[in-house]
C-alpha cells in the first residue's frame, strides 16, 4: 500500500524565530526562579507553630531584621549602659542565677559554656566569676575577648561544642526553630540549656516573637528533655526553662519502646 504521506510537506506550519525567542527566554527566566526559589524555600519556611507562640510581622527580608536589631545592639548609649552603670548590677545577677544552677547539679566549673545574644558579655563575666572558666558569648557585635561575633540562627560552632547554654534573648528569634536547632546541634549529649523568657509580658519593641506559654518550648526542643520550670526575675524576664539533650541510646531506646 503506498504511504499517503511520502513526499508530503509537514502539514503543521512553523512558528516564526521571533515568536519562539520570546516563549524560550521567558520558560528559562521561569526554571531559575523556581530553581532559586527552591534551594531558599527550605531556610525560611515558618513550620506549624503552636498557638502560643507567634511570630512578629512587618520584616521584609532577614536583612531588614538584623538591621533592626543592630540598632539596639549598637546604640551608643545602650552600649554605655551596658559597660558601665549596668555592668556590676547584671554580672551580679546572672552570677546569683548561676551559682543556684551549679547548686541543682546543671552547671559546673569544668563545663564548657555558651551564651546567647551576650551583647557585651555581663552574663560571661558572671560564669567566670562564679568559677566556669571556659565561658564565651556570641552576638550579632563582637565584644573581646567576652563575646564572639555569630548568628544565633546558624551559630559559628562544631556540632557538640558545649556542655551549657544559657540565652535570655529568645524573643529575638525571627526563627525559633532555627534558634533551639542551633542550641541542640551544639549542645553535648546531657548538656544543659537554659532559657530566661518572658511569658506575661510583650514590652520590648525589638521582640521578634511573642511565647504565651512554656508548651511551644518543649515542641521546639525535640531531641531534649524539660528538666524544669521555675518563676525568676531577670530583667523583666519572668520565667526560667531548663532542658537537658538527650543521649543518642537513650532516645533509641525510646522509639523502640
Amino acid at each position: 500500500m503506498q504511504n499517503v504521506h511520502a513526499g508530503m510537506k509537514n502539514p503543521i506550519p512553523k512558528l516564526p524565530l521571533l515568536l519562539l525567542k520570546p516563549f524560550f527566554l521567558s520558560l528559562f527566566l521561569s526554571l531559575a526562579v523556581l530553581f532559586f526559589l527552591a534551594l531558599q524555600t527550605p531556610r525560611h519556611r515558618n513550620p506549624k507553630l503552636s498557638p502560643g507562640l507567634r511570630i512578629r510581622p512587618g520584616y521584609s527580608s532577614y536583612d531588614s531584621y538584623l538591621q533592626h536589631q543592630l540598632n539596639k545592639t549598637l546604640n551608643p548609649k545602650l552600649r554605655k549602659i551596658w559597660t558601665s552603670r549596668d555592668w556590676d548590677r547584671k554580672v551580679l545577677v546572672f552570677s546569683q542565677f548561676f551559682r543556684g544552677l551549679k547548686e541543682r547539679k546543671l552547671l559546673f566549673n569544668d563545663s564548657k559554656a555558651l551564651c546567647i545574644g551576650a551583647r557585651v558579655g555581663q552574663e560571661v563575666e558572671a560564669l567566670r566569676r562564679v568559677g566556669v572558666g571556659d565561658s564565651v558569648g556570641i552576638d550579632l557585635v563582637p565584644y573581646p575577648p567576652l563575646v564572639l561575633k555569630g548568628d544565633f540562627h546558624s551559630q559559628p560552632f562544631d556540632d557538640e561544642t558545649f556542655d551549657f547554654e544559657f540565652s535570655n534573648v529568645f524573643d529575638h528569634a525571627l526563627y525559633p526553630w532555627k534558634f533551639v536547632r542551633e542550641i541542640e546541634r551544639t549542645l553535648r549529649e546531657g548538656g544543659i540549656c537554659v532559657l530566661h523568657v518572658a511569658l506575661s509580658r510583650r514590652a520590648d519593641k525589638y521582640s521578634a516573637n511573642d511565647l504565651y506559654s512554656v508548651a511551644p518550648l518543649v515542641e521546639l526542643f525535640r531531641k531534649s528533655d524539660l528538666v524544669g520550670v521555675r518563676n525568676v526575675d531577670g530583667f523583666g524576664l519572668d520565667t526560667e526553662v531548663v532542658f537537658r539533650k538527650k543521649e543518642k541510646e537513650k532516645e533509641k531506646e525510646k522509639k523502640k519502646t
